[in-house]
């Protein structure tokens, strides 16, 4: 059992000030995340998602309340949490071996290539290391994105809308790489989304955010058995389980134009 990549967010509420006016991001959320799990949020645009992935990986310091990974308060950013963002934010200048071994330290020019190889192959990528971003297809840049956050060994990686950009088809095979990712690494991830079929065929819980100001309105388990069937009937019930908490919580904020 993986002992490191527990998180503990407690009563943390996030405040922007935009021309003197305030604005109210996030209210009061308390989440714990176990060692090795992967959690999906899911919640209206604006509701404070990214925020709190930026939170946690330590791009936004001025919050209330306390984050801790493995009990350790956070304090900026640091080797130990990894992000993929919707955009894979390769550098076009460099091949997929370069970009990947960019960001690694304290390792010798040995140890690099060892770590850029091995992550290289793990995301399914062998025969691309010398490519560059623009002759990769979106999966593939994505997938450099994910090795590229890996490399140092991060006790939890952090995926904001990782696949939003990708066309229906690639996205459920970037379902599987994910997964299989997931547990050849051991690591906890945390995911913002949109797709609730996506939240559902990865997550072990899935995260119910109330529009802005964001709350945590609910966590609800996912006990389906992996790999997961979205032709099953166990699937379609726990999709309109999590659709209903949804649209209880967000229903009231859309506007509806006749």
């Amino acid at each position: 059992m993986k002992s490191t990549g527990t998180l503990s967010v407690t009563n943390v509420s996030k405040k922007f000030r935009v021309n003197n006016n305030e604005i109210h991001v996030l209210d009061n959320i308390n989440l714990s995340v176990k060692a090795g799990e992967f959690i999906s949020i899911i919640g209206l645009s604006g509701c404070g998602k990214t925020t709190l992935l930026r939170l946690i990986v330590g791009l936004e310091s001025d919050y209330e309340g306390d984050i801790l990974l493995d009990g350790r308060k956070l304090n900026g950013p640091s080797l130990d949490r990894g992000i993929v963002f919707q955009d894979h934010r390769l550098f076009p200048w460099l091949t997929v071996e370069k970009n990947i071994g960019l960001g690694i330290v304290g390792k010798s020019d040995t140890e690099k290539k060892e770590i850029v190889n091995n992550h290289i192959e793990l995301v399914g990528l062998k025969g691309f290391e010398k490519s560059y971003p623009y002759q990769l297809s979106g999966g593939m840049s994505q997938r450099a994105a994910i090795a590229r956050s890996l490399v140092n060994q991060p006790e939890i990686l952090l995926l904001d809308e990782p696949l939003g950009a990708l066309d229906a088809l690639t996205r459920m095979y970037m379902h599987k790489e994910l997964e299989r990712i997931w547990k050849k690494e051991n690591i906890t991830m945390i995911m913002v989304t949109h797709d609730v079929e996506e939240a559902l065929y990865l997550s072990d819980k899935i995260v119910v955010m109330s529009a802005r100001p964001g709350k945590l309105q609910k966590i609800i388990p996912v006990p389906l058995a992996r790999p997961r069937d979205r032709a099953s009937v166990e699937f379609a019930e726990m999709k309109e389980k999590v659709l209903e908490e949804f649209m209880l919580h967000t229903e009231p904020h859309f506007t509806y134009t006749i």
